[in-house]
């Protein structure tokens, strides 16, 4: 079996970064509670076959999935229905290229990129042109357009801008 493995320098993420990840999947979880998905953490890996046909492994910072079933211990064998990374400086190229497109590949409805440093959502849906999935920039969120922040494949869960990015602390 051939699982290509991307090595990223992961020397700990700061507080903030994980903050971020608590502060989705706590204010989530219990609003799924009742139904057939599950959010998670950075706890679980996701295993797809790329276009290019080789198998690849990624830790998305949190997810969404309702096909939970298709697992081997902690590793999904089925794409999430949304995806969330949390951008840092060592993961940033990696999150915005390779991994979307991986995450495009496997018509994951819905990404976001959160950069915990601007607070800035951005919300990527994916559409189909000539019926190839792509992604399209939905909308950028900031504080100055907050109340705009929605999970648009999941319409009854919320999280405001304040609970995802609260005790946030640019750090030292």
């Amino acid at each position: 079996m051939d699982i290509n493995l991307q090595i990223t320098d992961m020397a700990g993420a700061s507080p903030s970064h994980s903050a971020v990840i608590v502060n989705f999947v706590a204010a989530i979880r219990k609003q799924l509670k009742n139904s057939t998905c599950y959010v998670f953490s950075d706890n679980v890996q996701y295993r797809f076959k790329a276009d290019n046909g080789e198998n690849k492994v990624v830790i998305p910072d949190a997810s969404i999935n309702c096909r939970v079933k298709t697992r081997r211990g902690n590793t999904f064998m089925d794409a999430p229905r949304f995806v969330m990374e949390v951008l840092s400086p060592s993961t940033e190229k990696y999150d915005r290229n390779e991994k979307m497109e991986l995450y495009r590949q496997q018509e994951i409805e819905e990404y976001w990129m959160v950069d915990w440093e601007k607070k800035q959502v951005e919300i990527y849906q994916l559409d189909y042109e000539n019926n190839v999935p792509k992604y399209y920039l939905w909308k950028i969120i900031t504080e100055s357009n907050k109340t705009e922040l929605k999970i648009l494949h999941f319409p009854s869960v919320e999280i405001t801008f304040d609970e995802l990015f609260e005790e946030i602390y640019l750090d030292a």
